[in-house]
């Protein structure tokens, strides 16, 4: 975000009669009261409202949500934005209630930091051989493995996203070997990036570690499968950082139980929380999150969606608008 573009829209805000009216919060997950505060600093006129206690709907211009139940935003005759909490808006897309309005995705330096100190952290403990020591200590068995250079650990980054693109460049910048495959074409400092046209085989065939990195949309709805288990080397390992539903969770047990995969991080699940009878929960080279990789830091974020907010007062898109034909 550029100093010119806070410095407009600021300008446009104080000249303006129109104040910013109300917004609604919406989440599960998140505190609702870190936002309140930081987007005060951000918006003092804001009329911050939080999930049910919304006054008048029709006073609502503004919606920051996660995950909004069906039919939140049927009453919201005068919404002109919608704000995801977070970098995945498939919740937002393909819905009957949601008026024909922008929506923003949040895209923080917080948010962006915790995904690759995860994936990084994923990564390293399987390059370092950490799951054999793991078990080794339970053994109580001092068991050495010789340490391999870093750039001999080949990992493959499935979707260049802000998120993807932000991950693959920490890993290159460590020393991994790092190639990037994308939808689209895509050029990532470090990382030998490829086009998805269809196929793996050039990408997968020799691959220590695959990161799924893309989002969840009618495309990609578990794309990850049998065929892409099966094109990678016996023993790689496989990383879920992104969303549950791109994976293919019956083909994904199948390739960890034959062995032809040798682990897998997943911190998402088809179906969220993870039921205490899943296979998944037995099996000793799988490593359980409980969907944390990333979350939005308020302080942080909120200055994006104070920015959204007075540009679309005055007449502008937002920040990170999405296109919701393409789910992103």
């Amino acid at each position: 975000m550029s100093k010119g573009l806070n410095a407009a829209a600021d300008d446009t805000l104080v000249r303006s009669s129109e104040k910013p009216g109300a917004l609604v919060f919406y989440s599960q997950f998140d505190e609702p009261e870190p936002w309140r505060v930081a987007l005060k600093e951000m918006l003092p006129e804001l009329d911050f409202r939080v999930h049910p206690d919304v006054g008048n709907p029709d006073e609502v211009r503004f919606a920051l949500v996660w995950r909004p139940e069906p039919g939140f935003f049927a009453g919201f005759k005068n919404l002109q934005l919608v704000v995801n909490l977070g970098a995945g808006v498939d919740s937002l897309t393909n819905r009957d209630d949601l008026p024909d309005v922008p929506i923003s995705r949040l895209s923080d330096k917080g948010m962006i930091a915790l995904m690759r100190s995860y994936v990084l952290f994923a990564v390293i403990r399987y390059a370092r051989d950490m799951p054999s020591f793991e078990q080794a200590k339970r053994r109580r068995e001092w068991h050495y493995i010789h340490p391999r250079p870093l750039h001999q650990t080949r990992v493959g980054v499935v979707g260049l996203g802000v998120l993807g693109a932000a991950v693959a460049t920490a890993l290159a910048e460590l020393g991994f070997d790092v190639r990037g495959l994308d939808k689209e074409e895509k050029q990532v400092p470090g990382v030998k990036c490829m086009r998805h046209a269809g196929g793996w085989d050039d990408f997968l065939g020799d691959l220590d570690i695959l990161v799924n990195m893309m989002p969840l949309t009618g495309q990609t709805r578990k794309l990850i499968g049998a065929d892409v288990f099966d094109g990678l080397p016996k023993g790689a390992k496989f990383i879920n950082a992104s969303r549950g539903q791109v994976v293919d969770e019956d083909a994904l047990i199948a390739a960890l139980r034959d062995g032809h995969l040798g682990g897998a991080t997943l911190d998402v699940f088809e179906n969220e929380p993870l039921s205490p009878d899943h296979p998944f929960w037995d099996m000793e080279n799988v490593y359980i999150t409980p969907h944390l990789a990333s979350i939005t830091v308020p302080e942080m974020a909120a200055r994006d969606v104070a920015e959204s907010i007075r540009l679309i007062l005055s007449g502008q898109d937002p920040l990170h608008c999405i296109d919701p034909g393409k789910g992103y």
